[in-house]
């Protein structure tokens, strides 16, 4: 195994990198790559820094032809990725910060291309999602293209909690989930498991949480020599998912019950009764919810998942009712530039910072919102959430200005 060393910025006090890179050798001579997040006691949250190691380390194994596919995994037992270190984001939102957020440009943007970079990769990105994943986490897991999730998977989008919205490219991912789940779970943080991750898409493989080791020895022992030798070579991508689907899956007896498969009828007639302010009401109303069905609205997985919307950030689920009817025909770049517009917008007004200091800084978990979702409809409230969405950069300063013509990566594959 051959080890990556990075050398360390501090003098005192070293600490480990937080990802770790190695590659494994395979039997045929080529070789995996293997990115661990390394900072378990907080989850392995992203940070700026993270993003940075993470897609310097990609370009270099993308121009290296002995890697022939990637890992994407996390230190410790508890989270894959729970999702963005905001503290830093939090203390940059004062009101003495400039408009546009000068720390929240640099950490979205790093963020987002971070994701661009991981959906147009031309190697298998295999991720080995056991644990926590949410927020950040979840932008990484659909960027990969093979995903495994396992008995211990848990999945949300929460932002709504801390006045945010569905970032992470969760508008582009929530949008292509089938009767509207993707919807409800961002205006609800519902959280989810691993079989809730392969009906809706996130994931294609479920395995053991001790399974980690079998699946490296079955990518080593693949044949990957065939890509080079035959003309009619497999591609990376057909090896890996024989690799992956020869281990022996998981199945119901190991996995929990997938809430969404039991609920998708009633899920789907809550997200399209109306428009928000009548989806608003039925999440608001107990009796409404009993008699659009009663299993559902007394299932403690419905009730935990309605007790945070009505908790949560109102403009937050104006904001996540707008980008998700927004981006239905938009390429993947044009929501991360839009996601940039929101979320850097969001830290320049008052709930995100609000809801960061009651979940995470005070912890008094109560939050004092800047306006009700009544507020939000109004047409003055219209317009404020409106604003959400406009550039907030000078002209031709949009840090992801190139995505939008003709060096977007969609337009390059469809010339």
């Amino acid at each position: 195994m051959t080890t990556i060393k990075y050398p360390n910025n501090k003098k005192t006090e070293p600490k480990e990198a937080p990802v770790l890179f190695n590659t494994e050798p395979t039997d045929c001579g080529h070789s995996i790559g293997i990115m661990t997040l390394n900072t378990p006691k907080s989850l392995n949250a992203l940070s700026v820094e993270m993003c940075q190691l993470l897609s310097k380390q990609l370009e270099q194994w993308q121009a290296n032809p002995d890697v022939v596919a990637i890992i994407l995994k996390s230190a410790g037992d508890k989270a894959f990725c729970a999702g963005g270190d905001i503290r830093k984001l939090y203390d940059s939102m004062n009101a003495d910060a400039p408009r546009p957020n000068p720390y929240a440009t640099e950490f979205f943007s790093h963020e987002y291309r971070l994701y661009r970079q991981m959906h147009f990769y031309p190697k298998p990105l295999i991720l080995w999602g056991d644990g926590i994943i949410m927020g950040g986490g979840m932008g990484l897991m659909a960027g990969c293209s093979h995903r495994i999730v396992t008995e211990r998977t848990r999945f949300a989008m929460p932002e709504i909690t801390i006045g945010l919205f569905p970032d992470a490219s969760g508008s582009w991912f929530l949008q292509r989930m089938p009767a509207r789940i993707g919807l409800f779970l961002g205006l609800t943080g519902a959280q989810c498991n691993a079989s809730d991750a392969l009906l809706t898409n996130l994931a294609e493989y479920a395995l053991a949480s001790n399974d980690y080791e079998a699946v490296l020895q079955s990518l080593v022992q693949s044949d990957w020599q065939v890509m080079f030798d035959n003309s009619y070579a497999d591609s990376a991508y057909s090896i890996t998912s024989r690799a992956l689907a020869s281990l022996p899956m998981a199945t119901g007896d190991k996995l929990a019950t997938s809430k969404l498969a039991l609920y998708w009828r009633a899920i789907q007639q809550l997200m399209t009764t109306g428009g928000l302010g009548d989806i608003d009401a039925l999440l608001r109303s107990d009796e409404a919810l009993k008699k659009l069905d009663s299993d559902f609205a007394e299932d403690s997985w419905t009730q935990r998942a309605i007790a945070t919307y009505r908790q949560g950030c109102p403009v937050s689920a104006a904001l996540t009712y707008g980008l998700y009817h927004r981006v239905a025909d938009l390429s993947l770049e044009q929501v991360l530039y839009l996601e940039t517009n929101v979320a850097v917008n969001c830290a320049a007004n008052p709930d995100f910072k609000e809801g960061v200091r009651a979940l995470l800084i005070d912890k008094d978990r109560n939050p004092q919102w800047s306006r009700s979702l009544a507020d939000c409809l109004t047409p003055e409230g219209r317009n404020y959430i409106e604003q959400h969405f406009e550039n907030p950069y000078s002209a031709d300063m949009h840090p992801l200005k190139d995505w939008l013509g003709e060096d977007a990566l969609a337009t390059q594959q469809v010339r």
